[in-house]
């Protein structure tokens, strides 16, 4: 969650080790995110897919004001807009949805199928979403898997689900992404973002 105060990053003086800071850059400009440690599964496959450039090319192909945007989908390089949605890369990941974490404003959350042909919520194997509510989605909260924070650029974000958008909800421009990942002191990523681990 994001801290608040200066207090809460005194309180994390002791912080150790390093995260991987991880940024989105896209035509409205730069977000960056972290993932959290005790969604394992979904962190490590965000980030082998990031280093191997996956998502690189790849576009925020469902935008709704008000609500989020949705990227991740390998069909979204090839132009081709009639298959763009349903792209993945061969698998699922299972579910990790823990209560904590809700749908705040920038949540990073796995898109999946629908309950009735996926009843144990497994996460696409690279879809995401990130909310874009600036009072969250609830009504999302332990249904999807929440993985990480957009820490900074909230107004990419906005930005972005504000595009001009055609059927389906799909942007009229390509709004595409580039992934790069770095390895960050926590104790930096706390004090420069206020964010609270």
């Amino acid at each position: 969650m994001l801290a608040t105060g200066p207090a809460t990053v005194l309180a994390q003086k002791n912080l150790k080790g390093k995260d991987q800071l991880i940024t989105i850059t896209t035509p409205q400009g730069e977000m960056k995110l972290v993932l959290f440690d005790d969604t394992p599964l979904h962190k490590a496959n965000f980030l082998k897919l990031a280093k191997e450039g996956f998502y690189t090319g790849t576009t925020f192909h469902r935008i709704v004001q008000g609500f989020m945007i949705q990227g991740g989908d390998p069909n979204s390089k090839s132009g081709d807009r009639n298959n763009i949605g349903t792209g993945n890369p061969g698998y699922t990941i299972p579910a990790e949805i823990l209560p904590k974490y809700k749908h705040v404003r920038g949540a990073v959350a796995a898109a999946r199928m629908g309950d009735h042909l996926n009843p144990k919520k497994e996460s696409s194997g690279s879809q995401f979403y990130i909310v874009e509510n600036h009072r969250g989605t609830p009504m999302l909260d332990e249904a999807y898997t929440v993985f990480g924070q957009v820490i900074d650029g909230l107004d990419v974000i906005d930005k972005i689900a504000a595009q001009p958008k055609g059927a389906r909800d799909r942007p009229i421009s390509d709004i595409t992404m580039e992934v790069k990942v770095e390895e960050v002191k926590k104790k930096k990523i706390a004090k420069k973002y206020k964010y609270s681990y």
